[in-house]
């Protein structure tokens, strides 16, 4: 089973930056979608950018222009780069992967794999 890692969550203000990481491990990397979601009191979870094997990408419309996604198949890892940060941003962050060489999607249900989650809080 592929195994996923979160890390670089924190504490940080209005109009600040975070960048998060996800280790891969158990698979073949550069042939999975990834994914990040994030999961918000009181919200169901939501698709935030995810980025295909091919290295194409996609956001959600709230973070369009704040947020980057990207991946080093070297590493293992894919990123997500969050630049002015809003206090609705704050939510536990999930990186997720898809099944090898799948489509880039925005359904949490084509995903396969899961980590545990990062916190990420920005203050007003």
């Amino acid at each position: 089973q592929v195994q996923l890692v979160e890390s670089g969550g924190g504490l940080v203000q209005a109009g600040g930056s975070l960048r998060l990481s996800c280790a891969a491990s158990g698979g073949i990397f550069s042939r999975y979608p990834m994914g990040w979601f994030r999961h918000a009191p009181g919200k169901e979870r939501e698709f935030v950018a995810g980025i295909s094997w091919s290295s194409s990408t996609d956001y959600t419309d709230s973070v369009k222009g704040r947020f980057t996604i990207s991946r080093d198949n070297a590493k293992n890892t894919v990123y997500l780069q969050m630049n002015s940060l809003k206090p609705e941003d704050t939510a536990v962050y999930y990186c997720a992967a898809d099944r090898p060489l799948g489509v880039l999607t925005r359904r949490a249900d084509e995903y396969n794999y899961w980590g545990q989650g990062t916190q990420v809080t920005v203050s007003s």
